[in-house]
């Protein structure tokens, strides 16, 4: 190894990771920090194949490399390059200089408990679980929208500030003794593992709906071994979700252990005979829950044809403001206002703006 340190001239180096290319093998993501300096090293001729595969997932195909053939020969190269390996390098070693700092979970967890150090930002260091409760929400739905659109710059933007909100809520864990994200993500971990007996045990399952019957059963084995015996499966959904949600959770549940229609006619029945008791409603009462019970199966229906109902109202609302938004141009490029229109002019806005796309 020592031989090895100075091909590369790292014996003065202050941090370095040395990993054994073995580490690597059924490996889908590198198992190091990205912020740190790593020296893969193995039995020659190292899998350059299947290295180059999991460091493509985190460094660009521009990221300079270091390799050490068996001759000791060191080559500068870059990840693109040794791709092709179009020289057929026979490489023993592989060093990969760090990504800039800030790029790994730990330096994100450093910075944020700085925030929170007594030298650190006043408007940070008074934040609690609850007074963050509503910029946790505020950045769910920020991220949503991005996924909405399609905004992948977008999306990488509020993912980070969500991810700034459960680092936060880790370190003021941690400060108080509570948990740590340790915890957090060995809970996750464990969890993943344990509902994926197929993937991780020795369990065979075919199709979706097979999987998602057994992680019901895994559920509710979890929460008799914690001693919830009460806990009913919908009792998990929470309260505070968005009704389109958690309507669609509260159904997918009840379908997994077998309380569902026979087929779709059965709920596309439900779904007339819905509409023809608001029909038939009268008082305000009446047609506000039978109103609900005609939302509640057309998420019913949703959930038959696969479609996800609150993504399938909000990209409606989206579509709704675009085209109206449209109408509003109409009557400013016609030097007019909208109350000027009549209905059927806004109507003839609002085809033009379909067949634009909008």
């Amino acid at each position: 190894m020592l031989k090895l340190l100075s091909t590369f001239n790292l014996e003065n180096t202050d941090k370095l990771i040395l990993l054994n290319a073995s580490e690597l093998k059924d490996a889908h993501v590198p198992s190091f920090q990205p912020d740190f300096p790593v020296l893969i090293w193995g039995t020659a001729p190292l899998d350059l194949d299947g290295i180059v595969r999991v460091l493509q997932t985190t460094y660009l195909d521009s990221h300079a490399l270091r390799i050490a053939t068996e001759s000791g020969a060191v080559t500068d190269l870059t990840l693109g390059l040794l791709s092709l390996n179009e020289q057929n390098f026979e490489v023993n070693a592989i060093f990969v200089p760090p990504l800039e700092t800030g790029t790994s979970l730990s330096s994100f967890q450093e910075i944020v408990a700085h925030l929170r150090a007594p030298n650190g930002c006043p408007w940070d260091k008074e934040q609690t679980h609850k007074s963050l409760r509503p910029h946790l929400l505020e950045e769910s739905y920020e991220t949503l929208d991005a996924i909405d659109t399609g905004d992948y710059a977008g999306m990488a933007e509020e993912f980070g500030d969500l991810l700034l909100q459960i680092v936060l809520h880790a370190q003021i864990a941690t400060e108080n003794k509570d948990f740590a994200m340790t915890e957090i993500i060995k809970g996750i971990y464990d969890k993943i593992v344990r509902r994926h007996p197929h993937i991780f045990g020795e369990q065979d399952i075919d199709g979706v709906g097979e999987v998602l019957s057994n992680w019901e059963a895994l559920k509710d084995k979890e929460r008799k071994d914690n001693g919830q015996f009460e806990k009913g499966i919908l009792d998990g959904v929470p309260l505070s979700f968005p009704a389109l949600n958690q309507s669609q959770e509260y159904q997918d549940r009840a379908a997994r252990v077998g309380f569902d229609w026979g087929d779709i006619s059965g709920v596309l029945d439900k779904m007339m005979e819905e509409i023809a008791e608001i029909q038939e409603a009268e008082t305000a009462e009446e047609i506000a829950s039978e109103i609900g019970d005609l939302f509640f199966v057309l998420v019913n229906f949703a959930r038959w044809q696969k479609v996800d109902a609150e993504s399938a109202l909000r990209e409606a609302n989206i579509r709704f403001k675009r085209r109206f938004s449209y109408i509003e141009q109409c009557a400013r490029d016609g030097e007019f206002s909208m109350q000027d229109m009549s209905l059927d002019e806004m109507e003839a806005c609002w085809d033009e703006a379909k067949k634009t796309g909008l």
